[in-house]
């Protein structure tokens, strides 16, 4: 009779191990929220002005730009690219319709449209650079963002636009920013201010087709693996173009808002907002340990760069503090989003190999 070895028994996973996957897993899926709390709380309890509701709705109003061209980032992101013209296509938004208003004496209905539909031009000049002439995405956005730069400042003569100014020839521009079109930043619906709907609406919006509707999975689809995309049916270039077009869209809401908000086409606006939107929409990728584009996340990081900011301002710290503010912020949701994930993942790996 054979005599047969009783099989090795796995000895059970330690307990470190399962405490290190615990943790990791509550670092990864919820530090980035406690860390928006614990800085809301501080200021909330340092400075008394802070938590009222009055600062609460100009906090948003004031990131609602921000969040908008984060979201178009957002967009962007899904499909597995970066655009980095996203602030010079608001800023070209902010003097096109500034032209729109003041030198050509439009309505600000026509400015709206016009706005708009260079938003969508800028990014399907973009699709046409990445999906089609097959350029890295970066390469063709940084061309497009200095290209539109330029494009900005030739239409101006670069000028600032402002009402009652004197133009070239000696005459006086024949228009000005209508209040159909200053609505668009100082107008309201109830206590809501109209920046803060349309960044609330977008959100909601983007959130919705993203992951509740079968072209959203389609952009993740093609984001994750184009090529195995391109297998399973999926137009890839299609939704790559689609994306970007949306992208340009967005970051032209974005230049609506900041027209409506400074009331002049300023040749300067929306050079600061590529940071702060590719910012806010990388941290967004930490939010809930998701590890992926999400509307919900972008918001959440530009709402806490929202905190930082406002809660600065009111503690008299000088801006550069803020720019050093938004850097941790950065890293610490870099943290969140690979550094912790990839913990929780080696841990999990190393006791499923154990056992």
């Amino acid at each position: 009779m054979t005599a047969f070895a009783p099989a090795p028994v796995a000895p059970p996973a330690s307990t470190p191990s399962r405490i290190g996957t615990i943790v990791a897993g509550i670092i990864a899926k919820w530090g980035f929220v406690a860390v928006t709390v614990l800085l809301f709380l501080f200021f909330f309890v340092s400075e008394p002005a802070f938590g009222t509701p009055d600062n609460i709705f100009g906090m948003l109003k004031f990131i609602a730009p921000v969040g908008i061209a984060g979201l178009g980032v957002t967009l962007a992101m899904t499909v597995g690219g970066l655009d980095l013209s996203v602030g010079a296509s608001a800023g070209f938004a902010v003097s096109i319709a500034a032209w729109t208003l003041v030198i050509a004496g439009q309505v600000g209905g026509v400015a709206v449209g016009v706005v708009l539909l260079s938003g969508a031009l800028i990014g399907a000049l973009n699709a046409a650079l990445i999906v089609f002439a097959r350029i890295p995405d970066l390469l063709a956005t940084l061309a497009t963002m200095f290209a539109v730069v330029g494009l900005k400042l030739i239409i101006v003569d670069g000028k600032s636009i402002s009402s009652q100014m004197t133009l070239s020839d000696g005459t006086t521009a024949p228009g000005r920013f209508t209040e159909d079109f200053l609505w668009f930043d100082r107008g309201s619906i109830g206590p809501v201010s109209v920046p803060v709907i349309l960044f609330l609406g977008l959100t909601l919006l983007l959130w919705f087709v993203l992951d509740r509707t079968r072209w959203g999975r389609a952009l993740a689809a093609v984001g994750s693996n184009a090529e195995a995309a391109r297998l399973a049916g999926v137009r890839v270039r299609v939704y790559q173009a689609a994306a970007y077009i949306g992208c340009g869209i967005l970051a032209s809401i974005a230049g609506l808002i900041l027209a409506a908000r400074i009331g002049q086409g300023d040749v300067s606006a929306g050079n600061s907002l590529l940071l702060d939107a590719v910012a806010v929409a990388l941290v967004g990728v930490s939010v809930l340990g998701i590890g992926r584009p999400n509307a919900w996340g972008t918001a959440l990081g530009a709402v806490l760069i929202a905190v930082m900011v406002t809660g600065f301002s009111m503690m008299n710290l000088p801006y550069y503090i803020q720019d050093f503010g938004k850097g941790v912020i950065l890293l610490v949701a870099l943290l969140f989003s690979f550094t912790f994930r990839r913990r929780k993942t080696t841990i999990i790996a190393g006791s499923t190999t154990a056992s």
